[in-house]
């Protein structure tokens, strides 16, 4: 007999306590209605995203939102899920808070909700559990340790993908300065496939001098530049380090290049620059791994 192809219909809301007693999920919560208050964080998150959430942000895709579920530094609020991307993410779902509502839509429902079609059908209003000052953060890295310093980053991928590369290299912590963008913009958490959920991070204030904050902490820093005076592969850093970077194009200010150990990448004739989240990770790779071969 031939198999059936056909996808399985998605569930209809009047569906959904059944769908409760069978998961043993208490908080599911069907949504039929686009404008209904309890989701109104997620109502239009493109415009949202430039005005801001009060304090929440929004996390979008499964990876993501599961790295929200069991993030230590940021805690979930609610969810949104399309109705057929529950039964996939059911053991998620009952590891968290029964407190957290967990609510339900149609893909039409949700589709409207967002303002987009949201083909991932998964997305979390997430807080942060604490927001750190520099002094705080930087009081609690390790004796041996990585600090990533970025300055004036605006792109969101690129934040991201500063991100990434920083969980991925065992980054202590990052200090933020007050010309990026948000590291918890929907797109940045993104990119950085939940990274920015768990590496710890500040904001500085615009009158806050972060290289006062380095001394005080005794952190070297180590400045990129393309006409750096040491050679990155012939780097010995000290016990702690900080890495700055700045936005590609401006790169970092002068005053800051003065005041730090400045490196730079060899590349091929002719060629000088690289995006700024490949240059962390050639960096950063080097300082955990390749620092002890340096010569």
């Amino acid at each position: 007999m031939k198999k059936d192809l056909t996808p399985p219909r998605p569930l209809t809301h009047w569906q959904m306590p059944h769908l409760h007693r069978c998961m043993g999920v208490p908080n599911l919560i069907p949504i039929t209605d686009p404008n209904d208050l309890r989701i109104v964080g997620y109502a239009q998150i493109r415009e949202r995203d430039l005005v801001g959430r009060d304090g929440l942000f929004v996390a979008e895709g499964e990876v993501v939102v599961r790295a929200l579920a069991r993030a230590s530094l940021t805690r979930p609020v609610s969810l949104l899920l399309a109705e057929k991307r529950v039964a996939g993410l059911s053991s998620m779902i009952q590891a968290l808070d029964p407190e957290i509502p967990v609510y339900v839509a149609g893909q039409a429902v949700m589709d409207a909700v967002v303002g987009f079609p949201i083909h991932r059908g998964v997305l979390a209003l997430g807080r942060r559990r604490e927001i750190l000052s520099a002094t705080r953060l930087l009081a609690d890295v390790p004796s041996r340790a990585i600090v990533l310093v970025l300055c004036g980053i605006t792109n969101h991928d690129n934040m991201g993908g500063l991100f990434r590369n920083a969980a991925a290299f065992g980054v202590n912590a990052v200090l933020v300065d007050a010309d990026c963008c948000d590291p918890l913009y929907r797109k940045a958490i993104r990119v950085s496939v939940g990274a920015v959920l768990n590496v710890p991070f500040a904001r500085l204030r615009r009158d806050e001098d972060v290289m006062a904050h380095l001394t005080l902490g005794r952190i070297e820093p180590l400045a990129l530049s393309p006409a750096g005076g040491v050679e990155l592969s012939r780097l010995r850093p000290q016990m702690r380090s900080a890495v700055l970077l700045g936005a590609e194009g401006p790169g970092l200010p002068q005053a800051l290049l003065d005041q730090a150990t400045t490196l730079r990448i060899p590349m091929a004739a002719g060629f000088d620059s690289l995006n700024v989240a490949t240059t962390a990770g050639i960096v950063l790779h080097h300082l955990k791994y390749g620092a002890a071969e340096a010569v």
